[in-house]
Order: structure tokens, then sequence, then C-alpha cells
């Protein structure tokens, strides 16, 4: 381990570490504003253009697990300036972008070369503080990489609108460049395992498993999930490999991830939570911009103004956390952020469309706050017990774990919203009869009066805004419920060593 006493040198290595982590978690989430000026300097259609997205987020989740292994055999501090310098090269490269295959290409290596950052900066972050510091580390590492996706899409929104999107990727140059100057001066090499073999097919089948999920989950909406034969391959390529990983990890004397990690409990339940936190965080930010942009007809410029508020949840939430966690039982800590996310998404759920910019707001920092004591907790708790020299490859799970609950989240709770917008939609025609007092009302029947054209066409948009309110809702508590069957796990967790400060 590399802990230091300079509180200088923690200050420099801690702004690094959350600079390079912004800089990846950022991009899981600014380009999407940017897709439809994409989509028109391309001449693309939407499904073509959202490869943008899906090429970083597949690229990224297979690169993930690695970070373990390239720590082991480049080094630690090698392996994060190759990686912060690949993620500004290739950034560039996405800004100069001139066809779409040109832009696709280039964000799937931007993805390969971003995967290692946040498995890094967590462990170097734990290496770099003594045990009685952790909470503190975590609560700034936490910061970078739940406080980018959320305040991604403000951010793509204002460089797209007064500039141009391309500097939605130029953006990383300047910081990617500080990033590498603080890693160059401050962030030092712990031991390593220079000889560790590369496990080729536990990479292999861990790596087409995960390609293949999030193929299928990315895909699933537009291809009528299981209806589609791509789906029910890639479905079948996931589960088929990640059995032969799994069986390959226990057989194999040297194998990619090392099955041991996982008999730390705290570690296992850990893995859980980050899960829930990651659906959580990536699923509302996926659900709320059409909400607040075609359901409620706010511009992108105030829908990044309702969201940014929830990174400022976060922020003062884990500044609170990282200093109470040494001091009150983690397991408390993370109770009243699942209780307060359930709130938070409760209130959500009981939204209408006359829902006002002050209540959107409030809700939204709620729910950041909820988030900000999840985090921290889980990380202090996940790590309390795991041996040191498992941190990097722990971290890459952890890590790996956050982006497949963003993924599954996002594509269940989309579909779910399709089906609920169709059943809400089909109960409100039902209701709609000759005989429907609320039609014969003076102030409505001038203009909903079914018998004409307009009426009807106007009666059919009330119905169906009304559906996807309605559908919307439906999905906020389908959150709620997912949300509160992770207190139950609260009992696998174990307190850890209490870490005070040395005398």
């Amino acid at each position: 381990m590399n802990q230091t006493d300079s509180p200088a040198l923690r200050a420099v290595v801690s702004a690094t570490i959350m600079l390079a982590t912004i800089l990846q978690a950022l991009d899981s989430t600014i380009a999407a504003v940017a897709l439809p000026d994409m989509q028109g300097t391309f001449s693309a259609t939407q499904e073509q253009v959202s490869w943008v997205l899906t090429s970083y987020i597949v690229a990224s989740a297979i690169m993930t697990p690695m970070a373990g292994y390239l720590g082991d055999r480049l080094g630690r501090k090698r392996l994060y300036l190759i990686s912060v310098a690949g993620f500004v090269g290739t950034s560039m490269l996405c800004g100069l972008a001139t066809s779409l295959e040109e832009m696709v290409l280039f964000r799937f290596l931007q993805g390969c070369f971003g995967a290692p950052l946040v498995p890094l900066a967590q462990a170097t972050m734990l290496d770099t503080y003594p045990p009685h510091r952790h909470g503190s580390a975590m609560a700034m590492f936490g910061m970078g990489v739940m406080v980018g996706p959320i305040l991604g899409p403000s951010l793509g929104a204002y460089l797209t609108e007064y500039y141009n999107w391309r500097w939605v990727f130029y953006i990383n140059v300047p910081l990617g460049a500080l990033a590498m100057l603080g890693i160059q001066a401050a962030v030092k090499d712990p031991e390593r395992d220079r000889e560790r073999p590369f496990d080729i097919a536990g990479f292999a089948y861990l790596g087409i498993a995960i390609a293949a999920m999030q193929l299928m989950l990315d895909r699933g909406n537009s291809q009528l999930w299981f209806q589609s034969n791509e789906i029910v391959i890639e479905g079948l390529t996931a589960v088929i490999c990640l059995y032969m990983f799994i069986v390959h990890i226990y057989t194999k004397a040297r194998p990619f991830i090392e099955p041991a990690i996982f008999k730390d409990r705290n570690f296992s339940a850990g893995v859980m939570f980050m899960f829930i936190a990651g659906l959580n965080m990536l699923a509302t930010m996926a659900l709320l911009p059409p909400f607040l942009q075609k359901l409620l007809g706010y511009p992108v410029m105030t829908t990044g103004w309702i969201l940014a508020p929830r990174g400022f949840g976060t922020m003062v939430s884990m500044f609170v956390v990282g200093r109470l966690v040494n001091r009150i039982d983690p397991r408390i800590l993370l109770l009243i952020g699942l209780l307060i996310t359930a709130g938070a998404l409760w209130d959500m759920s009981l939204f209408t469309t006359n829902v006002s910019f002050t209540e959107l707001v409030l809700t939204g920092v709620a729910q950041g706050v909820g988030l900000g004591f999840l985090f921290t907790p889980v990380s202090v708790l996940s790590f309390a017990t795991l041996e040191a020299r498992y941190r990097t490859e722990a971290s890459g799970i952890f890590a790996l774990a956050r982006n497949l609950g963003s993924s599954i989240g996002v594509a269940v709770l989309t579909g779910m919203l399709a089906r609920y917008v169709a059943v809400n939609r089909a109960w409100l025609v039902e209701q709609v009869t000759p005989f429907s007092g609320a039609l014969h009302q003076s102030e409505v029947a001038r203009y909903l009066d079914p018998n004409t054209i307009e009426g009807l066409t106007m009666l059919n948009a009330t119905i169906m805004r009304e559906a996807m309110m309605l559908g919307y809702a439906d999905d906020f508590r389908a959150m709620v419920v997912i949300t509160l069957c992770a207190v139950p796990m609260l009992a696998l967790l174990r307190p850890g060593p209490r870490l005070v400060a040395p005398a």
C-alpha cells in the first residue's frame, strides 16, 4: 500500500482522481443530448446514431474487468497514464469524425481506454488514505462517479446549444491534460504481480457474455425483445458464456478473476447494492429527459437546469456521510439512503402533468441526497474486510456491477414504460363513451367533441398524454419497490472494524 502522511500529496492525488473519474463518468451521459445534432450531421437514422452510445457502453463494460490484470502487468501509474492519454486522443478523434462509422469506431476506442479509470481511481484512493480515512476517500471518489452522469446531460445541452456537438468531446482535452499532470506528479505504484499470466479464455467468456447482454439490452425495445431472432441469439450467447466463465474461474489455477474475492461477504453484498445504486441513478436519468421534454414541454436547457440539482444533493450528502461513516454504523447510513431514495421516487410517482418546476427540482435534490447516502457506506463496507491485493480487481467488478445495473435498469424500465402506456391508454379509451359525463360539460365538449375530426384528434392526444403520465408514475412506483427490496440485504453486511485516527 502507498499510504502517505503528506496532506499536500493526498490533496493532489484526490484532485487528480476526481478529475479522471469525472472524465469517464461524464462521457456515459454527456453525448446523449447531442445525438439529434449528430444525426443531422451524419444523415443517420435514430437507430443508427444510437450506436454512438451503444459502442461506448459495450466497450467500457468489456474492458472494465481488465483493470486488475492490466494494473498488475503494466503498473497502476503507467496504466493510468495510458488510459487518460488514450481517452483524450480518442475524444479528439470523436470531435473530428466525418462519418457515423468513424464516430462509432472512435467511441468504441474511447470506451476501451476509459474503462480502467474508475476502478483505478477507487483502488488508488483506498491505497493513498489510511483505513480510518477511507470513508472520506470514498466520499470524494463517489462525487466523481455519481455526479458525472448526473451533470452530463446539463453540460452536454449547454455545449450543444451554444457551441457545437463536437465540443461535447473537445471538453475532455484540457481536463485530461490536467489529469495526466497530476497522475505523473502524485500517483504511486503499489506492489503488483508482474508474473500474472493473461487468462485469455476467461476474458473471452466474460467479454462475450457482457457484450451480448449489453447489445440485447440496448436493442431489445427497438427489436420487440424476444420476438426477434437477434435478441434471442444475444440472450442465449450471454447466458452460455457467463456459465462457461463461472465454471472456468473455479477450475483454472490462475483465472481472469479470482473467485476468492467473492468469499468476502461484505464485498459480495456490496456488489448487489452497487447494482441497485446504478439502476436508480441511470434509469432515472434515462426516464426524466423525455418526461420533461416530450410530456411537459420543457426545452433542452431548462431540462438541464432541472436535472443539475441532483448532483448538488449528491455532493452535499457525500460530504456529510464522509464525516459520519466512521462514527455511525455504515449500515444505518445505508438504510437512510435507501429510505430517502424510495421516498423521492414515491413523490415522483405522484407527479401530474401540472407538476411545478420547484417540485421537480426538490425531488431531484432528495434523490441525489439518497444516492449519496448509498454510495459511500457501500464502498467502505465492501472493502473494509477485503485483502488489499484484491483492490484493483475488486474495484473493476464494483464498477461493472454499477454499469450493469444501469444498463439493465434502463432497458427494463423503458420496456415497462411502453407496456404501462399501452395498458393505461386502453383503459382510458374504455372510459370514453357517449355516456361519459365529462364529455358533456360545455367547456370540454367545445374542444373534445368526438363527433368532429378536430375534437377526435384532440381527444386522442389528451388520452395519450394522460396514459404516458400514468405510465411514468407506474415506472417510478416500480423503482420504489426495487429500492425497498434492498433493505433486507442489509442483514448480509457486517459492520467492519471501527477505525479511528491514531493518537
